[in-house]
């Protein structure tokens, strides 16, 4: 039954990481993602990191992939064009996906798996402690420096992606807080006397 598990959702993997790619309706992408992050869930189960699986779950398929659908489906967007764009650079693709394939049949060609791996595989990293709580303190207490610093990465990543990508329009009209509050009441308004049938 593990075997047969196992072969179901590596074989869910794989589908759901090549359709993809693949698929012509981008939200269509977004379901087969959606399946490769469930499948990939199911792996994790199966090798003892319940945490993890639930983590990838509620974070990748709950918010993630849910976010990522609705931005495909809300914005407006010209798929066409962007598929002309992508021909043009099909040959480079090829041969970057040629040279990953080569990269990884050598991996895998050289790959061996270690005596002890099975044994460590099937116990726990700490005996008689949970995996979650093995895991909250290996982050928290052997490897806090890094993790806390993996973090401020992650936020440096973020201010700069925030400072690429904002530009300021000169033909969009902004509001000005402290002009609003520091106007004159006098000037703001103007009263005048409109004779009927005139304009102003």
């Amino acid at each position: 039954m593990m075997a047969f598990a196992f072969y179901l959702f590596a074989l869910g993997v794989i589908a759901g990481g090549l359709f993809t790619v693949i698929a012509r309706n981008p939200v269509h992408s977004v379901l087969w993602l959606i399946l490769a992050f469930l499948s990939a869930a199911g792996l994790f189960v199966l090798l003892g990191a319940e945490f993890v699986a639930m983590l990838l779950i509620i974070v990748y398929v709950g918010a993630v992939a849910v976010l990522f659908l609705f931005v495909v489906m809300m914005l407006d967007i010209d798929f066409s064009a962007l598929r002309a764009q992508m021909a043009r650079t099909m040959p480079l693709a090829l041969l970057i996906g040629l040279v990953i394939l080569m990269q990884l049949a050598l991996a895998f060609g050289a790959w061996t798996e270690s005596e002890l791996a099975a044994g460590q595989i099937a116990q726990p990293m700490v005996p008689g402690i949970h995996n979650t709580q093995a895991l909250g303190m290996i982050l928290y207490d052997q490897y806090f420096l890094l993790f806390q610093l993996a973090g401020l990465i992650l936020l440096v990543a973020m201010i700069g992606a925030i400072v690429l990508t904002l530009r300021h329009r000169s033909d969009v009209k902004r509001q000005d807080v402290l002009a609003q509050m520091y106007r004159d009441p006098k000037k703001a308004m103007e009263l005048r006397d409109v004779k009927p049938g005139q304009g102003l």
